[in-house]
């Protein structure tokens, strides 16, 4: 945690210099998108070569390949012996990356490097730089996976990425930032309820219709997050940190909010240009890369940065295993998704936020009282219970899409 003298409004300045630096890429694009379109540049070009091309993606998008058949043999139907297995390795994968990565995110962002008995070390407080080193890795990774598989092109304009991934840095950043005025515990169980802001901005961006059991679970999840905060906090901090514990709540809140943006938007893309995973992930990664380098550099702050790994090599091993974590954490959850759908993907994420307050707890000695572990028992069965709702739903729904066997009566009749 910080000292009271950083519990201001320093984490709002950092995130006004932050955006500022964002906008410095944002407004120019905006401009040259503008004068692309106005000018009719794409229409008119006479000479096309590379930059007209470059443009083209930008703006407008490619012109998308047409796949006639199916090329190539098709894949085996695998047992179930061989489905347990790949879930299996699928839900370790899952549990293991992003279990160590929130151990790990912890460990850089509350406590110091080179502490000793004489000297209380150096806490790193750059958050955006831990973004961009998370990006640069999953970016790559993403542009390896789609140089070996080579997909058809999508027609989706390239700019269109830009917006969740303007959203996904802010959230990222909001997690990193919180983590410095909260436990994790109180972090990893309003990533739980996040359900709530998603279905906000779900009405908001996409219209969205909800179901009653989805807002019966909204006001569980409600109930349980505020009796955890209120015990956590009456029981880990006293009165002089309620400006701490405020920043922390705003940074949650901001995390929360973009991150619910980011998913629909994303959903929106999915839905109307049909790409897969791997094409969003380095679309989005792309500009995540773009927008903290540039905002890194012109603060300044990357230098420094760089000489703060360099300076402690733990951290430095710190920040290569967090990132192979993000990394192989987004390709095992594009894998569990397509080959067993997104309900068993929610019930191994649900289940990792539980055991990630518990390794949390063990390994950094938070202590939480018997009423804020009930606000994590009503979170998590409210959790479990949308989960159960949801596919019984789907269940119903495909039984009531499936043609009806027509009565022997009719067919007598006919005859």
């Amino acid at each position: 945690m910080v000292t009271a003298d950083e519990s201001g409004l320093g984490w709002l300045f950092a995130f006004l210099k932050n955006f500022l630096g964002y906008a410095t890429i944002l407004i120019p694009g905006y401009l040259f998108i503008k004068y692309v379109r106005k000018s009719g540049y794409l229409e008119n070009a006479g000479q096309r070569g590379p930059w007209y091309n470059l443009v083209k993606v930008c703006v407008q998008g490619n012109d998308p390949d047409v796949v006639i058949g199916v090329t190539g043999k098709e894949e085996r139907a695998k047992s179930n012996l061989e489905k347990a297995v790949i879930l299996i390795i699928c839900a370790s994968g899952l549990q293991v990356s992003y279990l160590t990565w929130g151990v790990l995110q912890e460990r850089i962002m509350a406590h110091s490097y080179g502490e000793t008995d004489s000297d209380p070390g150096e806490t790193f407080t750059n958050s955006q730089f831990l973004v961009f080193v998370n990006r640069i890795l999953a970016f790559m990774t993403a542009a390896i996976v789609l140089w070996y598989q080579k997909p058809p092109k999508i027609a989706i304009p390239f700019y269109k990425y830009s917006y969740c991934s303007l959203s996904n840095i802010l959230s990222s950043w909001c997690q990193y930032e919180a983590l410095k005025f909260v436990s994790f515990p109180t972090q990893v169980l309003a990533k739980a309820s996040k359900v709530i802001p998603v279905m906000i901005m779900g009405k908001v961006v996409s219209g969205n219709v909800y179901e009653v059991y989805q807002y019966v679970t909204a006001l569980l999840i409600s109930a349980g997050m505020s009796l955890f905060l209120l015990t956590e906090g009456v029981n880990d901090r006293d009165d002089s940190t309620t400006e701490t514990t405020f920043a922390g709540l705003v940074m949650l809140v901001g995390y929360m909010s973009f991150d619910s943006f980011t998913s629909n938007w994303q959903g929106e893309l999915f839905k109307t240009y049909k790409m897969s995973s791997i094409q969003m992930m380095f679309g989005v990664n792309l500009f995540s890369c773009l927008f903290t380098v540039w905002s890194l550099i012109s603060q300044g702050s990357f230098y420094s940065s760089l000489l703060f790994m360099m300076k402690y090599q733990l951290f430095f091993l710190h920040c290569v295993i967090l990132s192979i974590c993000s990394a192989t954490g987004q390709l095992f959850i594009f894998q569990t998704i397509s080959r067993f759908g997104p309900i068993v993907f929610t019930i191994i994420m649900t289940l990792r936020q539980m055991f990630a307050i518990l390794l949390s707890c063990f390994i950094y000695s938070h202590e939480l009282s018997l009423l804020a572990w009930t606000g994590v028992f009503v979170v998590f069965c409210a959790l479990f219970l949308e989960i159960y709702c949801k596919d019984k739903m789907r269940r119903r729904a495909t039984q009531n899409s499936k043609p009806k066997p027509k009565s022997p009566e009719s067919k007598a009749t006919r005859l």
